[in-house]
């Protein structure tokens, strides 16, 4: 870059950078980065899946690393001194397993034309479909400088590798309205999340629902446990190997009828627990002293986050009162103001989870893809935001309560 004395590189691992310095600019000062998102949401405080534990523990387990289609290309922005001042995770990829944003219609009609689309570089957190900050830029004065800097730094590993494209996905809104006005596509998408309004317990939470609904998650409540099952919160010293033995064979059988191959190693999960284990939450639900189904939730400042789930027993409603009832039962106890049940799920609408914008851009080398696919995205943006406002007019709330919130 002219006349600036920043310095921006690519590193392969984690591992060769100051776990502190990377953490700075991934979860700098609350002040410094809190974002109105809409009248629900904002941007979390602090975020665990960009921390350089959740991230490392990524790699370090084998579980994305060249070999699994994820190879690290970090990109660095750094002072004349050395001294980190912005980062994203990033990754050159070989395939679209994993990302939650689908772009394999691209990906085949560009070889179909006799391009090649992999590699590509993901600006992401791997297997993670959580909303946060992407670009990641240390607070100071030199903030908007490091994030330039950024931006550059994307198209440049791209152009070096031989990427075909960038891909930013789960990114904040005004990420995502930065790149846009830097040449980015921009593409939306949706999730269902919870939002606590002061409703101070589950109790409170049911009684904002129409009766109708109210009666129905207390069934269902009812029904997930009438088989004798218990259910156990275990999180920071509280969590046991055992815990994790059980939790990862719910993973596997879970992930493996679903996936084909889990993206998951046995040893993520203990390098998680190892590093941050007062972030990590298992809801494992016990039946006749042994555990049959379990939630791998991670805890931030403001949000929980749902990420996996796994069983070996089927249950009618287990599913719902492990991943989701029980999730909003320990972010209402925890003053949490939100539980984020990751990807997809329509069904959560009728469970109390409201219907939110997420967001992704998108660099593409080939002029004759991009103007395609941007085609593709402004009417793909239109009908998303038709198909969200038509789920908000569907939640399970008392008529009204949800307009009286936003206004």
């Amino acid at each position: 870059m002219a006349d600036t004395d920043l310095t921006i590189r690519m590193i392969r691992s984690l591992a060769e950078i100051d776990p502190a310095s990377w953490d700075a600019c991934a979860n700098p000062p609350a002040e410094s980065v809190c974002e109105e998102v809409d009248s629900n949401y904002q941007e979390e405080r602090f975020n665990p899946f960009i921390t350089h534990a959740f991230l490392n523990a990524c790699e370090a387990s084998g579980s994305a690393i060249p070999r699994t289609g994820w190879g690290g290309a970090h990109i660095l922005v750094e002072d004349a001194e050395g001294r980190l001042l912005a980062a994203a995770p990033c990754y050159l990829k070989s395939h679209s397993m994993g990302e939650y944003v689908f772009d394999q219609g691209w990906a085949d009609a560009y070889e179909r034309a006799g391009g090649r689309y992999y590699p590509k570089l993901q600006i992401s957190v791997p297997f993670t479909p959580a909303p946060g900050r992407r670009l990641l830029v240390a607070a100071g004065p030199r903030a908007e400088e490091a994030r330039a800097a950024l931006i550059s730094g994307l198209r440049a590993v791209m152009e070096k590798t031989g990427a075909s494209s960038a891909h930013v996905t789960f990114l904040t809104k005004a990420e995502w309205e930065t790149l846009g006005a830097e040449g980015f596509l921009q593409r939306t998408n949706k999730q269902f999340h919870f939002f606590d309004k002061g409703y101070g317990d589950f109790e409170g939470f049911l009684n904002s629902l129409a009766s109708r609904k109210r009666k129905a998650i207390r069934r269902e409540r009812k029904d997930a446990l009438s088989a004798g099952v218990e259910i156990e919160w275990a999180t920071g010293a509280d969590l046991t190997k055992a815990h994790w033995d059980a939790f990862y064979a719910f993973y596997m059988d879970t992930g493996s009828r679903k996936w084909g191959t889990p993206y998951l190693t046995r040893k993520f999960f203990t390098l998680l627990s190892e590093t941050m284990a007062d972030r990590v939450l298992l809801i494992m639900a016990k039946r006749e002293g042994r555990y049959i189904a379990g939630a791998l939730n991670l805890i931030g400042d403001d949000a929980l986050y749902g990420r996996n789930w796994g069983c070996i027993e089927e249950h009618p409603f287990l599913h719902f009162e492990v991943c989701y009832y029980q999730a909003i039962d320990f972010a209402l106890s925890r003053g949490l103001r939100r539980v984020e049940a990751g990807a997809q799920g329509e069904h959560k609408l009728l469970r109390g989870y409201e219907p939110i914008e997420t967001y992704s851009a998108h660099a593409i080398a080939d002029p004759r893809l991009e103007k395609a696919v941007a085609q593709f995205l402004l009417e793909e943006r239109r009908e998303m935001a038709r198909v969200i406002e038509a789920y908000a007019e569907h939640t399970p709330f008392r008529k009204g309560e949800l307009q009286q919130e936003r206004e």
